[in-house]
């Protein structure tokens, strides 16, 4: 049996794989997006236009709409309701630029969820599955477990998700609400966004521009491919009553010089590598402990790194005619 979700922040990396998904078993989506510049508005464009194609592209429904705006989401609840669940992946991200303009994060990352949450509490909507971060973790012992004390975030940025996430769990303990908050590691993948690592290694290694790098390249990730997440998103949409979950490799971590050297090996090209200084609000390293997400959601990524990888070069391949005018 089909069923009807609100997708925020439709048109971005990871939610628009989480429509795709959602379509490709049947159910109907009513994505929404304010489409801001963040980046590129061109990258947000492509990734709605591939939906438009998605077979069952019926049942998708797109607004142009901001999760800030408490009025206007009102309106869709009445208007597109009712709806199974909220899967809110809609976002500030990036740890760099919440710190140059920290009240932006604070009214999407926080006001936003609270204003879905409300909508959620006055319709009958009650399952929400909450996008977070592994920011979270800074400083905390590897592998991450989602029971590790996150109380010292490292910028606006992920103060901004551990507020949404604390939020969601008052309306859990006050409305019954059933909250599943996944905590994402590093994604990357085709049409990714442009501030993100692996989208800018691939286009400087191509283009000849030299890779900032901040720090040695020995600071690592645990790197995890999206098709992997979403389908660790897709399948927390289930009663849990309040649970976070973290969705990563759940690998030993890679140091961004080694994903330097394979990018090097699948482009045919060197890196002119451009060090700077580590910058205070990053993480040295990041490893996730999946094992909740395996024994709650039976998920675990299926994509190896290389293949992800391999998968990434060449959509940047196919679209490099349009991609070279994009800024990273």
């Amino acid at each position: 049996m089909s069923a009807k979700f609100v997708v925020t922040g439709a048109a971005g990396f990871i939610a628009s794989q989480v429509c795709h998904q959602l379509l490709d078993q049947g159910d109907e989506v009513v994505g929404v997006d304010n489409l801001n510049d963040y980046y590129d508005v061109r990258l947000k464009n492509w990734r709605l236009d591939q939906l438009q194609a998605h077979t069952n592209a019926h049942n998708f429904t797109f607004l142009k709409l901001d999760i800030e705006d408490h009025t206007k989401l009102i309106d869709l609840f009445k208007k597109q309701g009712p709806f199974d669940a909220v899967l809110n992946l809609a976002a500030r991200a990036g740890v760099r630029y919440s710190m140059e303009n920290p009240h932006v994060y604070l009214s999407t990352n926080t006001e936003g969820t609270l204003n879905l949450l409300d909508c959620m509490r006055a319709n009958g909507c009650n399952k929400i599955v909450l996008a977070s971060t592994s920011s979270l973790y800074a400083g905390q012992k590897m592998p991450f477990a989602e029971d590790l004390a996150v109380n010292e975030p490292l910028s606006p940025y992920a103060a901004s998700k551990k507020a949404g996430e604390l939020m969601a769990y008052s309306y859990y303990k006050l409305y019954q609400v059933d909250v599943s908050v996944v905590r994402y590691f590093t994604v990357f993948g085709p049409a990714g966004r442009p501030d993100m690592s692996i989208f800018r290694f691939i286009k400087w290694i191509d283009e000849g521009h030299p890779i900032e790098l901040f720090g040695d390249g020995s600071q690592s990730r645990d790197f995890t491919y999206v098709d992997d997440i979403a389908n660790g998103t897709v399948a927390a949409i289930q009663d849990v009553g309040y649970e976070i979950i973290n969705l990563g490799g759940g690998r030993n971590p890679v140091s961004l010089s080694n994903i330097i050297e394979s990018l090097e090996l699948l482009i045919g090209k060197q890196a002119n590598i451009e060090n700077k200084p580590f910058h205070i609000a990053d993480i040295k390293e990041t490893w996730a402990d999946i094992t909740k997400a395996k024994n709650l959601l039976a998920w675990e990524p299926q994509t190896s790194l290389v293949k992800g990888l391999e998968n990434s070069v060449q959509w940047y391949f196919d679209n490099r005619d349009w991609l070279k005018e994009v800024p990273v």
